[in-house]
């Protein structure tokens, strides 16, 4: 039994790192892509805000590129990086003209 168990687990290893290499997601690839919940991924398809494709309709599909790029819009930046900025901003306020 215990055999079995780690067979099981290094397909699930082997298939992950398959997904991991397509370009093209299925939904529940996205999903677990993502690591959004199947229910919140339909929301996000059919209100538009998450890139998708439908070739015939009713399958869905996601490039991976866009997805990644749609998971890392809207950066927050670090406490640093905005007392950079505002180090700067002073600095450009107080030059004579």
């Amino acid at each position: 039994m215990q055999m079995s168990l780690t067979v099981e687990e290094r397909l699930d290893r082997i298939e992950q790192l398959l997904r991991g290499q397509k370009n093209v997601l299925n939904f529940s690839e996205a999903c677990d892509f993502t690591g959004i919940s199947p229910s919140y991924m339909y929301k996000l398809t059919h209100s538009a805000r998450i890139p998708h494709y439908k070739p015939h309709g009713k399958n869905v599909y996601f490039l991976r590129e866009e997805l990644e790029q749609w998971l890392l819009q809207n950066p927050v930046r670090t406490a640093e990086q905005k007392d950079r900025e505002a180090t700067e901003f002073v600095l450009r306020k107080q030059r004579p003209r």
